[in-house]
């Protein structure tokens, strides 16, 4: 397990190889803390694995978690479409988009944590049985103002948008009454 700055030191480490930067220019080449935390509590990476004291500890998912995004942004990609795609990514995909050095993977000595928190969100989900011949339907993210994003099946069209957005305004109301939504990106 590693601190944020430790984690931080190693997802610059990563991207020295293979990696452009965002195209352009509006978003960091290497996330800093406030973003890590900012990605942590909007749901696009997972939240700390344990806590030290006051001290959030990260591991190897959160890793690559990180350059994944970073590499999907320097391809143009805004956040919420990046969202959609990694929601519920295994590490090995996550790996695979990543391609972090084997070297930084390794995590090296650190003292146990005082609670380690379980990883619900982390645990494969059942998948629904399905016929062999039954096609995988791909998820579209749906941005609905404030970071929500709503997965749907399919492409919607931009008055499907439109229609989404106005039916899902009660519910961005009440989550933005409860302090739910990214203040910075509310519509």
């Amino acid at each position: 397990m590693w601190t944020l700055d430790e984690l931080l030191e190693r997802v610059s480490a990563a991207l020295t190889a293979e990696y452009s930067g965002a195209p352009n220019g509006r978003v960091r080449d290497v996330p800093d803390r406030r973003a890590v935390r900012w990605y942590a509590t909007t749901g696009l990476v997972d939240r700390p694995s344990a806590m030290r004291g006051r001290t959030a500890l990260y591991e190897k998912r959160h890793l690559l978690q990180l350059v994944a995004v970073k590499r999907l942004q320097s391809e143009g990609r805004a956040l919420a479409e990046i969202q959609a795609e990694l929601a519920g990514a295994t590490d090995t995909t996550l790996a695979a988009i990543a391609r972090v050095p084997d070297q930084l993977l390794r995590s090296g000595e650190t003292p146990p944590p005082e609670a380690v928190r379980p990883r619900f969100w982390a645990e494969p989900v059942a998948a629904p049985v399905k016929s062999p011949e039954a096609p995988a339907v791909p998820l579209n993210g749906v941005a609905l103002g404030g970071g929500a994003v709503l997965l749907v099946p399919g492409t919607p069209t931009a008055a499907d948008v439109a229609d989404i957005a106005a039916a899902a305004r009660p519910l961005l109301d009440l989550l933005a009454a409860r302090g739910l939504l990214n203040e910075r990106e509310s519509s």
